[in-house]
């Protein structure tokens, strides 16, 4: 009796430890896993969404809401840097991504809970409202410029001019991102506007 619980504790004493090791590894390598995650979904300069998770979140709401049969409406605004090709070429690529990540601070600070952003192109964000109304992203688009004109974006003491435009896309019916994204797009390349700007230009997706 003696000898079974001295064999017992011994292997207590020996078993601890060797779980207590397989337990830290395990958690290693779930957070190991967990940053793979999240690169592979993040852009890496804005931490923004990249472009693929952002495309794969809007259809996925798209499908969802079709599936249940209820409205799919929602909003896609594009936030896109006229001068940020400028700012690269004059004062280095690093103080272009400076931009970029300040910009991306700043839309993420202007946005309801539960909207997403994504970086789309280099000088380009994409801002996903689902079941947003066109007031509630006119709200959001005005906010995104007026920060943008208040923010003080420099490289080093030079003061940076940013050209930014905005242009949204509304769809209360079935569509896909790509029709979403190029109406967005259009918007504010045609009427995108800049500083100054009332409103945010919107144009509603046409019926599938």
């Amino acid at each position: 009796m003696v000898g079974f619980v001295g064999a017992t504790a011994i292997s207590l004493f020996v078993a601890f430890p060797l779980l207590m090791m397989l337990q830290i590894k395990n958690n290693e390598l779930r957070k190991l896993q967990d940053a793979v995650n999240y690169s592979q979904r993040h852009d890496s300069v804005t931490k923004a969404l990249n472009g693929t998770a952002f495309a794969a979140a809007v259809e996925h709401y798209i499908d969802r809401r079709k599936r249940i049969s209820t409205d799919a409406g929602g909003v896609m605004i594009a936030v896109v840097i006229d001068t940020l090709d400028a700012i690269s070429r004059r004062y280095g690529p690093q103080w272009a991504d400076t931009v970029m990540q300040s910009l991306a601070a700043i839309t993420q600070s202007s946005v309801r809970s539960g909207d997403l952003v994504a970086r789309l192109a280099t000088n380009e964000l994409g801002v996903f409202l689902p079941g947003a109304t066109i007031e509630n992203a006119q709200d959001v688009g005005m906010r995104i410029r007026r920060r943008c004109e208040q923010a003080a974006f420099t490289a080093g003491d030079a003061p940076l001019s940013l050209d930014i435009r905005l242009g949204g896309a509304v769809f209360d019916g079935p569509t896909d991102f790509n029709h979403i994204r190029q109406l967005a797009d259009e918007m504010a390349m045609d009427r995108g506007g800049g500083e100054g700007d009332e409103i945010v230009p919107i144009s509603r997706l046409p019926a599938a």
